[in-house]
């Protein structure tokens, strides 16, 4: 097994001897991000709700789409209905979470890839748990909002199936 050389709550660093196709021994550095992915619920009316709070990666409060980490054993899907609770208070079925687009972005420390699904159906009043702000708002307004970049090229799938 490799020697974890840093971990934290997003990512870990492992160093390994690795044996080349040619022959010599290499050592190599693996970054291991945890696994995301963004949750985006829909009004009746088309209106999503954004999430405004700090990130790290951008350092800058921003207004961004709901996301979440997927925990070692779990499905996306699984991590979506949980952060949905933890984060937002309500209560979605797996079968609600409909797959629609991804992700994929380059950070300075690490890529993003991150599968996006929309839910229309759920239990319970958005209300955020976590000290952060919501907002409700039109797919084609959400250019004008500070969001992180990653979610930035979701806006134009967005717009065009929301209106």
């Amino acid at each position: 097994t490799m020697p974890i050389v840093f971990t934290s709550r997003v990512f870990s660093v492992d160093v390994d001897a690795r044996t080349m196709p040619d022959g010599t021994v290499r050592t190599v550095t693996i970054v291991r991000h945890r696994p995301s992915v963004v949750i985006i619920p829909v009004q009746d009316d088309g209106r999503v709700v954004l999430v405004r709070q700090y990130r790290a990666s951008v350092d800058r409060v921003l207004w961004e789409l709901p996301a979440g980490g997927v925990n070692e054993g779990e499905t996306p899907e699984a991590a979506l209905v949980r952060e949905l609770r933890e984060e937002l208070s309500i209560e979605v079925c797996e079968t609600c979470l409909a797959p629609f687009t991804f992700a994929s972005h380059t950070y300075q420390d690490f890529h993003l890839l991150m599968p996006l699904y929309l839910c229309r159906n759920w239990e319970g009043e958005i209300e955020p748990r976590e000290g952060q702000r919501i907002r409700w708002i039109r797919a084609s307004r959400l250019k004008d909002v500070p969001m992180p970049p990653a979610d930035l090229p979701l806006i134009p799938f967005l717009r065009d199936l929301l209106g």
